[in-house]
């Protein structure tokens, strides 16, 4: 009896929840960054989850706010993968200031205008430059499903989990590498990858850039793509963290949902002030200057 009450209560749940989600779709509301990040404001939706109208945005995702706060500094350039609405992307753009860049990147068509009004006339931060596009393995068009619960899960085809509740539309978008993206843009200090399951394609395409920029990686990595992501992480010479231990944990065996991978470099060492990346420069590197790797990994 107490089982069949239990999953009653748990079915009616997912039915309001699921009700809620599809009459809310497409309600934006404006809102301020969390408080470590200034006054700076930008536009959430339930598109993104129905906790982005209800809770506090430091209780929105606790770990990806703190990770922008600990890792992303004055000057850096980041580039978030997969920005969904833009929390880290305009956490990030207050922390890393003017002399800094945000490069969100994001396929789905309506997310891109979300963050585009949120880009633009922003007062203070770093520029934010939004750039509708999937990143992969490859350059070309691949097949994007817009999920039909939250946008967050919207997904490449071929990847995705059951969080999307099944497909609204199939849109064709562009893919590029994330090397064939140092075409274009500064080399990043810091890479944020969200993507839904595709992370062991976008870090495939990834291998110049882990090789020469040398930037602090934070990946969602889901089990499947787990020892693919590790292999390509092992081979640029990164150790992997769990970012919800980190700092002062051991490096994890393997990647986890909540990844922090530093190159060994810059992984730190026990002493006053150890437990947050390094930022260690090249030979030749005068301190106070732009990220000097940046000429040479576009070459």
């Amino acid at each position: 009896m107490r089982g069949s009450a239990s999953r009653g209560r748990s079915v009616l749940s997912a039915t309001l929840r699921s009700f809620a989600e599809r009459t809310t779709h497409g309600v934006t509301v404006r809102r301020r960054l969390p408080a470590p990040f200034g006054s700076g404001t930008f536009l959430v939706s339930t598109e993104g989850g129905l906790k982005y109208l209800w809770r506090s945005l430091d209780a929105v995702d606790p770990l990806l706010v703190r990770l922008a706060s600990d890792v992303v500094k004055t000057g850096d350039v980041v580039w978030d993968v997969g920005a969904n609405l833009g929390l880290f992307s305009f956490c990030a753009a207050s922390r890393a200031g003017r002399a800094g860049t945000v490069v969100a990147l994001e396929p789905d068509p309506w997310l891109v205008r979300l963050l585009r009004r949120s880009a633009r006339g922003r007062a203070a931060g770093a520029r934010v430059d939004v750039v509708p596009i999937a990143v992969s393995d490859r350059v070309g068009i691949s097949r994007f499903h817009i999920a039909r619960r939250s946008r967050a899960t919207s997904h490449i085809e071929g990847f995705g989990t059951d969080q999307a509740g099944g497909t609204r539309e199939v849109h064709s978008v562009p893919t590029t590498t994330l090397d064939r993206l140092l075409d274009d843009f500064p080399a990043p200090d810091v890479v944020k990858i969200d993507v839904e399951g595709a992370e062991a394609l976008v870090l495939a395409g990834a291998r110049h850039l882990l090789g020469s920029a040398r930037p602090t990686v934070i990946c969602e990595v889901f089990e499947p793509s787990a020892d693919a992501v590790a292999a390509t992480l092992a081979a640029a010479d990164y150790v992997v963290f769990d970012a919800d231990r980190f700092p002062g944990a051991e490096p994890a065996p393997r990647p986890t949902l909540a990844t922090l991978a530093l190159p060994r470099e810059r992984v730190p060492t026990a002493g006053p002030g150890s437990g947050r990346p390094t930022r260690t420069a090249p030979p030749g590197a005068v301190p106070g200057q732009a990220n000097p790797l940046a000429a040479e990994a576009r070459e």
